[in-house]
C-alpha cells in the first residue's frame, strides 16, 4: 500500500498550514480564554474553500472524500493551534452539511448546500439529549405527523455550533412503538423556525472557541418537505453514517494537534537549558519524544486507513472505531508529555501546550465515548 501523499494533497496541506498560521493562530489563545467564536476567521476559512471542502462540487463545494477532508482539518489544526475552530469546522462539514449532501432532496440540496459550502451558513446536528448520550437509541424527543406537516418537541444538548448555526439537522422519534433504534426520523430546520430556540450555552473545559449549547424544540411545525431521508430510518441511514464520517475525518484535527505539540516540545527542549546543556540532550526527554512520535504515526496510519476504506466504499466501521479509541488515548498522552517537557511553564496558560491538554480530552468523549468504540469493536469481533 502506498502511503505517499500526492502532489495535490501535499499542496493542499501546505497551503492550509500557511493560511492557518497567518489567519487562525494569532488570536487562538485569546479566543480560548474568552470562549469566543470569531466569525471573521470563519469567513476567511470559507474564502479558501474549507467550509465546503467535502460538499459536492455541483453545489459549490470541493467534492473531497474522507481522506482529503481529514487532511485539511489536520493542516488547519497544525497551523492554527485552535482546536475549537477545528471542532466547529468538522461538525459543520461532516454532521452539519454532509447528511444533506448524502440524503437531501434536490430542493433541500439547492436551498442549503451552496450557502453551507461558502460558509455563509453554519451547520449543526442534534441527536444527543440530556438523558440520551451514547445511548442514542433511547432519545425521547418526538415528531408527530399532522397532515402534511410534523410537530417536533424535545431538547437536544452538546450541540456544536448551536449558538451560531443557521441550519439544524435533528433526529427525533416518530414511531414510539418501534423497536430500539428504529422509528427515528431526521429533519432539516432553519435556525429561525418558530418554536426552535437556543438553550443554555455550555462552558467547556477545552475547545472553547467552538460554541456549544442546547437546542430546544417547542411545538416546531414543519412541512414534510423538511424531512431528511426516509421516515423511520434516521438513526442508521443518517445518524450512524454521520458518526462514520466523524470518526474517519474529524480526528484529523487531533493528528494536526499532536504533530504541532511534538514539534513545539522539541523546539522548546532544544533551547531550554538545565545543568549546563539543552534538556533535549537528556535521555528522559528524548524518550518522551520517541513515545510521542510513535503515538502520532500509529494514530495517523489508523485514521487514514479508515478514511481510505470509506472513500473506497469498503467496510470501515471497525477501523473507524479503532482509530477513534486509539487516537483519543494517544492525543491525551502526547499532550501530557508536551506539558512535562515544558515543566512549570507547560502548566501556565500562556503556553499553548496547556490548552492542548484540555482540548485533547474531548476525543475520548465526543462522537461516541471510548467505551462505546470498544463495545463496537468487540461486538464485530464476536459476531
Amino acid at each position: 500500500m502506498d502511503f505517499t501523499l500526492s502532489d495535490e494533497q501535499q499542496q493542499l496541506h501546505e497551503s492550509l498550514v500557511a493560511f492557518a498560521r497567518d489567519v487562525v493562530e494569532p488570536e487562538a489563545g485569546a479566543r480560548d480564554r474568552e470562549g469566543r467564536f470569531d466569525r471573521a476567521v470563519w469567513d476567511a476559512c470559507g474564502e479558501v474553500g474549507l467550509t465546503g471542502i467535502c460538499i459536492s462540487e455541483e453545489y459549490g463545494g470541493g467534492g473531497a472524500g474522507a481522506l482529503d477532508t481529514g487532511l485539511a482539518l489536520e493542516a488547519l489544526a497544525y497551523g492554527g493551534h485552535d482546536a475549537g475552530l477545528g471542532l466547529s469546522m468538522g461538525a459543520h462539514l461532516v454532521i452539519g452539511s454532509k447528511p444533506i449532501d448524502l440524503h437531501g432532496t434536490p430542493e433541500q440540496k439547492a436551498k442549503y448546500l451552496p450557502k453551507l459550502a461558502s460558509g455563509e451558513w453554519i451547520g449543526a446536528f442534534g441527536i444527543t439529549e440530556p438523558d440520551a448520550g451514547s445511548d442514542t437509541a433511547s432519545l425521547t424527543s418526538r415528531g408527530v405527523r399532522d397532515g402534511d406537516h410534523w410537530i417536533l418537541n424535545g431538547t437536544k444538548t452538546f450541540i456544536t455550533n448551536g449558538p451560531v448555526c443557521d441550519v439544524f439537522t435533528v433526529v427525533v422519534r416518530t414511531d414510539p412503538d418501534a423497536s430500539a433504534g428504529a422509528g427515528m426520523t431526521a429533519f432539516v430546520l432553519d435556525a429561525d423556525t418558530p418554536g426552535l430556540s437556543v438553550g443554555n450555552h455550555l462552558d467547556k473545559m477545552g475547545n472553547r472557541s467552538s460554541p456549544t449549547s442546547e437546542m430546544i424544540m417547542e411545538d416546531v411545525r414543519v412541512p414534510d418537505s423538511a424531512r431528511l431521508g426516509a421516515e423511520g430510518s434516521a438513526l442508521w441511514a443518517v445518524g450512524f453514517e454521520c458518526f462514520d464520517w466523524e470518526r474517519t475525518v474529524m480526528l484529523g484535527s487531533a493528528i494536526g494537534g499532536m504533530q504541532r505539540g511534538l514539534d513545539d516540545a522539541i523546539a522548546y527542549a532544544k533551547q531550554r537549558e538545565a545543568f549546563g546543556k539543552p534538556i533535549a540532550h537528556f535521555q528522559a526527554i528524548g524518550h518522551k519524544f520517541a513515545d510521542m512520535k510513535m503515538n502520532l504515526e500509529a494514530s495517523r496510519l489508523m485514521l487514514r486507513q479508515g478514511a481510505w476504506l470509506k472513500d473506497q466504499g469498503l467496510e470501515h466501521m471497525m477501523e473507524a472505531s479503532m482509530a477513534k479509541a486509539f487516537i483519543a488515548k494517544c492525543a491525551l498522552e502526547n499532550a501530557d508529555n508536551a506539558i512535562q517537557v515544558h515543566g512549570g511553564w507547560g502548566y501556565i496558560k500562556d503556553f499553548p501546550v496547556e490548552r492542548a491538554w484540555r482540548d485533547a480530552k474531548l476525543s475520548s468523549i465526543g462522537g461516541g465515548t471510548t467505551e462505546i468504540q470498544k463495545m463496537v469493536i468487540s461486538r464485530m469481533l464476536l459476531s
